[in-house]
């Protein structure tokens, strides 16, 4: 059973010009959401290379918005939403319909889908304290249909629409030089590869391929890094981040590798702490990209996007 899921591509290039006022961000504020649709699509047995794909439509329902967002991911559907079926789940983003109001900066949603559990986070600016941002969290449990399909694929269906609420997270602290664990997210700007893939040529691999690069920036506290791949190993590109921002040098390190087959970008941050020990946060993220044509080059962009280290 195969399953096509329209995403929203020349809206979400102009998300900036739909966004409303900016929230309060106390840790008290509450936002409520519903879940329109969802659908998954399990792989083909023995074919391919046994990709799932989960979608779930999300509408803001305060009345004002009028918009929704599309929530969609690919993955091997035996990670079952956590990366190479280990301990770090899967974040995604969610795109904008392009219609409407928002209040978010970025709306993101990882699933465990052993447990049809969906967890959902959105990033906004403070209207109480300027420059800063907030971090809105929330799980509901998904109640799908599935069958078995012809082929042998898993397919499944929302029984009923849900309704489900977010929260506003206080301000997660930096581990420090004690490295007490916190939690530590990252919001992606300014992503940009491009390869160079000739209409209707064989999409792997590409030529000429630059790798990512972007703008990290840590939701907990105020490091900032300029990202930038540095080489490939057959489909994934290694790179190194260096501080940036008005704070100049970070008491951390980071970098990443983006598998280019799966469009599966890991982040990692490190620091080095008090007792000689050591703290990596570690998040995963599926990276939806737009891309324009150039000819035989192809330039790919996405708005910003928010990556999680685990479950909420």
């Amino acid at each position: 059973m195969r399953y096509g899921f329209l995403v929203v591509t020349a809206v979400a290039a102009v998300f900036s010009s739909g966004v409303s006022a900016a929230r309060a961000c106390a840790s008290d504020s509450t936002y409520p959401w519903r879940v329109s649709d969802a659908r998954f699509d399990g792989a083909v047995p023995d074919v391919g290379n046994g990709i799932a794909t989960v979608a779930v439509s999300i509408v803001p329902t305060t009345t004002a918005y009028g918009t929704f967002f599309e929530c969609v991911a690919s993955w091997p559907e035996a990670w079952e939403g956590w990366y190479d079926g280990g301990n770090n789940i899967v974040w995604s983003d969610c795109i904008w319909a392009g219609n409407g109001l928002t209040d978010d900066t970025t709306v993101s949603f990882a699933t465990d889908w052993a447990n049809q559990t969906m967890y959902i986070s959105h990033t906004f600016d403070c209207s109480d304290s300027e420059g800063s941002n907030g971090l809105g969290t929330g799980t509901l449990q998904l109640d799908m249909d599935c069958a078995a399909g012809e082929d042998g694929s898993t397919g499944c269906t929302l029984n009923s629409g849900l309704n489900f609420t977010t929260q506003g997270a206080p301000a997660h602290q930096d581990p420090g030089t004690s490295c007490a664990e916190s939690y530590q997210s990252w919001q992606l700007e300014g992503w940009s590869r491009k390869y160079e893939l000739a209409p209707g040529s064989p999409s792997d691999p590409p030529r000429s391929d630059t790798g990512p690069s972007f703008t990290l920036r840590n939701m907990a506290n105020t490091d900032i890094f300029d990202c930038s791949s540095s080489g490939n190993e057959e489909n994934t590109f290694v790179g190194t981040c260096a501080a940036a921002g008005e704070e100049g040098a970070s008491a951390s390190t980071a970098e990443f590798t983006f598998d280019r087959s799966l469009n599966m970008l890991t982040v990692t941050q490190h620091w080095e702490c008090d007792d000689a020990s050591t703290l990596d946060a570690v998040g995963i993220g599926y990276v939806q990209a737009t891309c324009a044509r150039d000819g035989d080059m192809l330039t790919c962009t996405s708005r910003p996007i928010w990556i999680g280290t685990k479950t909420l």
